[in-house]
């Protein structure tokens, strides 16, 4: 009981820190607002995480983990069962991220706290999640690189992180195309996939650049 207890009062920091960190930030959010927020002691932090950045690192594996044993499922079954075609690998990028971003009740704070990772441009959580997730964007780049063996690696790479740039802002819905009345979250958001995923089959499918010409480089 007491070990269910324990997980219990993690799973209320974990919450607690991920809404907090969602409104205000990773610098604009304290442990005492954390704690309060819990209703837990800060010892109950301490003991879970031991330090603020341990807590900030945790509040993405618990949803990271997740989201991408399930791009790797999907990208496995892409490879296995439509082996060379690039839309299925796409599709195992960003259905699972958008599946997520839709949940409410899991996802929805946590897609909130992404934004604010890419705009606090915090090192140690970059850190964090190369050292982890790295592996994650590394399968798919090799599995899109075999589906277009004319892209250098380089452009390959700028072309998935526009990509991924892309899918965080189609996660945070905020863009121009809202959900028409009467159409469900679900169908909105399958829908969102689909245009992001034949956007992204076509840029990746554009043929390189190649080395800059001379004009190029002089305007």
């Amino acid at each position: 009981m007491a070990k269910a207890a324990h997980f219990s009062t993690k799973d209320r920091i974990l919450g607690a820190a991920e809404e907090l960190f969602a409104q205000h930030g990773f610098a604009g959010t304290s442990l005492r607002q954390v704690t309060s927020q819990a209703d837990v002691n800060i010892a109950a932090v301490n003991y879970h995480f031991g330090s603020k950045e341990n807590l900030v690192n945790e509040v993405f594996r618990r949803r990271m983990d997740e989201m991408s044993s399930a791009r790797l499922a999907q990208l496995e079954k892409a490879r296995t069962e439509r082996a060379g075609e690039l839309r299925p690998i796409l599709a195992a990028f960003v259905e699972p991220a958008l599946a997520m971003a839709q949940d409410r009740q899991s996802g929805g704070a946590f897609v909130r706290v992404i934004a604010r990772a890419y705009a606090e441009k915090n090192d140690n959580l970059r850190k964090f999640l190369s050292d982890h997730y790295g592996h994650v964007l590394r399968e798919f780049g090799k599995a899109i690189a075999a589906c277009v063996p004319d892209l250098s690696k380089e452009e390959l790479y700028w072309r998935l992180d526009f990509l991924a740039g892309s899918l965080t802002y189609a996660m945070a819905d905020f863009g121009l195309i809202k959900r028409p009345a009467g159409v469900t979250e679900a169908t909105h958001r399958a829908q969102a996939a689909a245009e992001l995923i034949h956007f992204a089959e076509a840029g990746f499918r554009a043929a390189a650049r190649g080395t800059p010409s001379s004009s190029d480089t002089t305007k």
